[in-house]
């Protein structure tokens, strides 16, 4: 049977495909747990139907109909009469089709029975949203291949907060330090910096994927690409005013699903606004990071988008916060802990203002590290990309010797 999934921080969970699911429940509990998968990211792409009545409603349903790519059925009730609901929706099934069960009782018998009809799956209750959804989305992933890169989304509180340089900076971390295959993703056509900050002027990029769906493939995606290492590309933005960019709720879908299935990382630089397709792309990472200074209106900015993730992405971990350009001088500036406190969130690291490191960078087309290896805030982005792809060491509280005496006394007194 499946690994379980109840910790799931540590298990990366892929989008389901697009695929079409029809469920048969014969409990509330059941087909509550399932419309609440529906609104989860990685079910963004499934176009799901919940129905009641078990497996007699699902045969009832596709003796005159085609069924979908995926059916799920709960059943409550005795093995016998199970077996024979499959045994008469199994002429009906179209070829692909999988089947996923769902019961109460964790009967091996019936477990190789289901397996024998070609059921995809049998799970036995209790398990929650995240559990259900990360054995669905194992139906269409390749067996014992990781196949799936995590999608990192680096957004700005306000403009000119330094996101870009933030996303850029990690792209070349997680690359370079890490060793692992990165691509980064210039969303911000009309201004993007991204060329710019690794010193390359591309002649296609991301402009050429959008605008061209209908011919759009991994190949056509690599070629695309611009080459920064032997572990980091670019898809550029043309940064150029000569059209306007007007984008649909899915525009990037297509690129991104593409790029996800070839490298272990895809690193998203998202411009500072809020239109569909922004909130989507934010909504449709695997990780957020909110890129903000120490000061009110990036206070307030950031609180309504942490706000926002948490309520469109209720089974995934809060949104990463770096604190940028702090203690700039003579700028009044909210302090960190006051910062975190009305936001809700501590930030994983806090950058210092330093005009000479970042303005070297800018101004040369390196990343900071390049200019400064040793530089705290080279180690803070460094960090940063360990957080991001799950290698930080958690710190310890160092236990004293002293520890359980001063405890007892505490307790006596």
């Amino acid at each position: 049977m499946p690994a379980d999934l109840t910790d799931h921080s540590n298990v990366h969970i892929a989008p389901l495909p697009r695929v079409s699911v029809q469920a048969f429940c014969e409990t509330a509990d059941i087909s509550a747990l399932l419309n609440a998968a529906v609104l989860d990211r990685r079910m963004l792409k499934t176009h799901v139907k919940i129905n009641m009545g078990g497996a007699p409603a699902a045969v009832e349903a596709y003796s005159s109909s085609p069924t979908p790519n995926l059916i799920i059925i709960e059943t409550t009730g005795e093995r016998e009469a199970l077996i024979e609901n499959l045994d008469l929706l199994a002429p009906h099934c179209d070829a692909g089709t999988k089947v996923v069960v769902i019961g109460r009782v964790n009967d091996i018998m019936l477990y190789r029975l289901l397996m024998a009809r070609g059921v995809s799956e049998y799970l036995v209750t209790p398990f929650g949203v995240v559990e259900l959804i990360g054995h669905l989305s194992a139906l269409y992933s390749a067996p014992g291949i990781e196949n799936v890169g995590r999608v990192i989304a680096v957004t700005g509180s306000k403009g000119g907060v330094g996101a870009s340089t933030i996303a850029h900076n990690l792209g070349w971390s997680i690359s370079e330090k890490l060793m692992m295959p990165t691509v980064i993703v210039d969303l911000d056509l009309a201004f993007g910096t991204t060329g710019l900050d690794f010193n390359q002027d591309p002649p296609q990029g991301i402009a050429e994927a959008v605008f061209s769906a209908d011919r759009l493939d991994a190949n056509f995606v690599d070629r695309l690409m611009s080459r920064c290492s032997d572990r980091l590309s670019i898809m550029a933005a043309p940064a150029t005013l000569e059209r306007t960019y007007d984008f649909t709720e899915s525009s990037f879908d297509q690129v991104v699903d593409i790029l996800r299935a070839a490298v272990p990382y895809v690193i998203l630089d998202v411009p500072h606004g809020w239109s569909n397709w922004i909130r989507r792309a934010l909504v449709g990472a695997d990780q957020l990071i909110i890129v903000s200074e120490p000061d009110l209106a990036n206070l307030r900015n950031t609180k309504n988008v942490i706000d926002a993730m948490r309520n469109a992405r209720p089974h995934d971990r809060r949104p990463h916060l770096v604190l940028n350009r702090v203690g700039l001088t003579k700028r009044p500036e909210i302090s960190v802990a006051d910062f975190s406190k009305a936001v809700e969130t501590d930030p994983v690291i806090e950058i210092p203002f330093d005009a000479k490191l970042f303005g070297t960078a800018s101004n040369n087309g390196h990343m900071l590290s390049e200019i400064e290896a040793d530089h705290k805030t080279s180690a803070a982005i460094d960090y940063l990309a360990r957080i991001v792809t799950g290698r930080a060491e958690v710190k310890k509280e160092k236990k004293s010797l002293l520890g359980p005496l001063m405890s007892r006394l505490r307790k006596s007194a």
